[in-house]
C-alpha cells in the first residue's frame, strides 16, 4: 500500500510517500480501508519533537505511520471476529485506554503506533465505532481528534448550560469543535478568535468575540467566566485566570501559543481555581461524538483537502493558521 512514512524528528522532508506492507491483522484486529484522515497539530509536534521535553515518556516509534483521524470502511477481521463489520463506515477511537478506564495511561493512534496517513490502517475492534451518516468521508475525517479532545474537555470540567464558557483559539480544530460542543449543553460561549475568522465563530454559535490580542481581563472584566478552555496558554495565560469567577474550572489540552505560562498561584488558590489537564479520553467521549453526528447535532468544519501525498504542502497551509476548522487528507485508491 501507499503511505507516508515519517522517518524522524525533522522537517518536512521526514514525510515520505512510498510503498510499505498493507497491516496484518492479529486477534481482535480490524483491517481498515482508509477514506479520509485528518491533519492535527499532533502529528506536526510529534514530528518535530516538541512533546520530548514536555512531560510524554514514551519514544515515538520511528519510522512509522503517523495520522491520528480516520474515516474508513473495515475490509478485514481476524478470524476470532463475527463478519458482520465487513463493508461498515467507522470512525476510529484515537486515544486508547490499554489498561481500562480506571488508569490514566493512554495510547495514540499515529503517535506511538502506525495511523491513518495512509492506504490502510488496523485497530483493536474494541476501538472502531460504525456510523450510520449521511455526512461525507470528508466530513466524518475531520471529527475524531479535534471533537474528541474539545468533548473530553468539557465533560470533565462538567460544562452545563448555567456556565459562561471563554473559549481560547477558538478558530482552530479544537476551539470551534468546543464552541459547538459548549453550545449544544446549552452554555454561553465567548470565543476568542483573529478579526477575520469572528463571522465564523458567530456562525457556529458563539455568543460573543474577543479579538485575539485584546487584553481579556479588560475586555470581559475580572471574576466573569465559569469555565475556559484553552488550547492556546502562551502570554495570555495569567489575564485569563483573572476572568475566572472563585470556584472556576480552567481545562487545557493544549499549548500551541506557547507551553511555559507564568502562574501567580496566590491566583489560583485564593480564587480555589480548578485546573485540569486532558490527554487521555474518559470512557462516553467517542460514544457521545457517534451520537451527535448520527442526530446532526453538530456540524463538520472542512476548510480543505489535499491527497495523502501532498501532506508537506496541507502541514504548512495548517501552520499558517489563515483557515477555519479542519484540513483532510484523502488517499487514492
Amino acid at each position: 500500500m501507499k503511505a507516508i512514512v515519517t522517518t524522524g524528528n525533522g522537517g518536512y522532508d521526514k514525510l515520505v510517500y512510498k510503498d510499505v506492507q498493507k497491516p496484518i491483522v492479529a486477534a481482535g484486529e480490524v483491517l481498515i480501508q482508509v477514506l479520509a484522515a485528518g491533519v492535527n497539530n499532533t502529528e506536526i509536534n510529534t514530528r518535530v519533537g516538541w512533546y520530548e521535553n514536555g512531560g510524554w515518556d514514551i519514544a515515538t516509534p520511528f519510522p512509522f505511520i503517523q495520522g491520528t483521524d480516520c474515516c474508513g470502511k473495515i475490509v478485514e477481521v481476524a478470524e476470532d471476529l463475527q463478519t458482520h463489520l465487513l463493508g461498515k463506515r467507522v470512525l476510529i477511537r484515537p486515544c486508547m485506554r490499554p489498561d481500562g478506564f480506571g488508569s490514566m495511561r493512554n495510547i495514540w493512534m499515529g503517535s506511538d503506533f502506525d495511523g491513518a496517513f495512509a492506504q490502510y490502517v488496523k485497530a483493536p475492534a474494541s476501538e472502531v465505532f460504525v456510523i450510520e451518516s449521511n455526512w461525507s468521508d470528508v466530513e466524518l475525517g475531520s471529527i475524531p481528534c479535534s471533537y474528541g479532545s474539545a468533548e473530553n474537555m468539557l465533560l470533565r470540567a462538567k460544562v452545563s448550560a448555567t456556565d459562561h464558557v471563554l473559549i481560547a483559539g477558538a478558530s482552530g480544530g479544537v476551539g470551534s469543535a468546543a464552541v459547538q460542543l459548549a453550545k449544544l449543553r446549552g452554555a454561553r460561549v465567548t470565543a476568542i478568535v483573529g478579526a477575520d475568522k469572528a463571522k465564523h465563530a458567530i456562525a457556529i454559535g458563539a455568543d460573543k468575540i474577543i479579538e485575539r490580542g485584546t487584553d481579556i481581563a479588560a475586555a470581559l472584566g475580572e471574576e466573569t467566566i465559569d469555565v475556559v478552555v484553552d488550547n492556546v496558554g502562551g502570554k495570555d495565560f495569567e489575564s485569563i485566570l483573572k476572568v475566572l469567577r472563585r470556584g472556576g474550572r480552567y481545562v487545557s489540552s493544549g499549548a500551541i501559543g506557547g507551553p511555559v505560562v507564568s502562574l501567580d498561584l496566590r491566583t489560583f488558590y485564593l480564587k480555589d481555581l480548578t485546573l485540569i489537564g486532558c490527554t487521555a479520553w474518559d470512557e462516553p467521549v467517542f460514544g457521545n461524538l457517534v451520537a451527535y453526528i448520527e442526530k446532526n447535532q453538530i456540524k463538520p468544519l472542512v476548510a480543505k483537502t489535499f491527497a495523502l501525498r501532498d501532506i508537506a504542502k496541507a502541514q504548512s497551509e495548517f501552520l499558517e493558521k489563515k483557515h477555519f476548522g479542519k484540513f483532510v487528507l484523502v488517499p487514492e485508491h
